[in-house]
């Protein structure tokens, strides 16, 4: 992308609204068919759903949780550091981007019911990816989470918490 497209210009030409969990995304996708994959879910979903997501400077992901898989992909811009939180209290730290040599990916997988939260890394001025989900994404099935209940389970995660939490 030129440096003269401006993150406005790429928000009009997407038609990129704000996210609850921070950024902007559009839906680009939803499939016709659907499922009803047990007690995990209130209701049928879709099988699949897919957005743009765009994160900017003055913009995160905040630390949240989904009932289905997600799917990352890279598509413009500067590298993310995301922070993925497992049950068992371990925790996982990931840079997505195109830069395979510095560890980077250009895809990365957030299983269901794992907590995950997203920045630009410093000095960044954008990152457009694409998020896939299947089943497909409902905001039932989306919590946010809270600082301090994500630091008491994952001490060794707090800074990271700290920056992807808004309380």
């Amino acid at each position: 992308m030129s440096d003269a497209i401006k993150i406005d210009d790429l928000i009009e030409k997407l038609g990129l609204q704000p996210h609850p969990e921070g950024g902007y995304y559009a839906e680009t996708f939803r499939a016709f068919e659907t499922c009803n994959p047990g007690n995990r879910y209130l209701g049928v979903r879709s099988t699949g759903t897919a957005i743009y997501y765009l994160l900017t400077p003055d913009t995160f992901s905040g630390m949240h949780i989904l009932t289905s898989d997600e799917i990352f992909h890279h598509y413009l811009g500067d590298p993310v550091e995301q922070l993925q939180l497992f049950e068992d209290g371990t925790h996982k730290h990931v840079e997505i981007g195109k830069d395979l040599l510095a560890g980077q990916t250009p895809q990365m997988i957030v299983p269901k019911n794992v907590w995950q939260g997203a920045r630009l890394k410093p000095g960044g001025k954008f990152a457009l990816l694409g998020c896939t989900v299947a089943p497909g994404f409902d905001f039932a099935d989306f919590s946010m989470g809270t600082r301090a209940a994500l630091t008491a389970k994952w001490p060794a995660a707090s800074d990271m918490i700290a920056a992807l939490t808004r309380d």
